[in-house]
């Protein structure tokens, strides 16, 4: 009974996270556009390339437990994808919209890192060895994703500093 439990508690929370990453494939662009450091942009270019296959392998998990991906709404993921569209609109030298920018991405990185590191304990648990391959490759994406923002805030943020003391 309890092995049933969690497998709807996987099941719900892989139908979470689907919502998520196609919420970021179609939000992904828009954040690109709105930053102006070109490192920036294609980092939100190559993210959104490695969110597409995060689609695919969250699709060959519910294929391998015979469900439906759909059904479920990620109302945390929408509710910072809100936040970084907000603060894409600021009116705020570039280089500070650019560090804002970051920080909503990186609230992103760590909410996508804390869900797929929970999803793949649970595949674990329940014996799904292919699923806790797909989702650990996810996860370290989403790690290196993290620690490239992290490189890319570093300087942008200096820049930020330094402009608004000029100003």
């Amino acid at each position: 009974m309890q092995h049933n439990a969690l497998r709807e508690l996987y099941v719900d929370e892989l139908k979470d996270i689907y919502s998520a990453e196609q919420m970021l494939v179609k939000a992904l662009p828009k954040m690109a556009k709105a930053s102006t450091s070109p490192q920036l942009q294609a980092g939100f270019d190559e993210h959104l390339q490695q969110t597409k296959g995060h689609v695919e392998r969250l699709e060959r998990i519910f294929a391998a437990l015979s469900e439906k991906p759909t059904g479920k709404k990620c109302k945390g993921m929408e509710g910072l994808i809100d936040e970084g569209g907000e603060m894409a609109k600021e009116d705020l030298q570039n280089d500070a919209r650019d560090a804002g920018i970051i920080s909503a991405a990186q609230r992103v990185e760590h909410y996508e890192i804390a869900a797929y590191g929970t999803v793949r304990t649970y595949a674990r648990l329940l014996g799904e060895q292919d699923a806790v391959s797909l989702l650990g490759q996810t996860l370290e994406e989403e790690k290196e994703t993290d620690r490239k923002l992290t490189q890319l805030a570093e300087s942008i943020n200096v820049v930020a500093a330094r402009s608004t003391a000029n100003s």
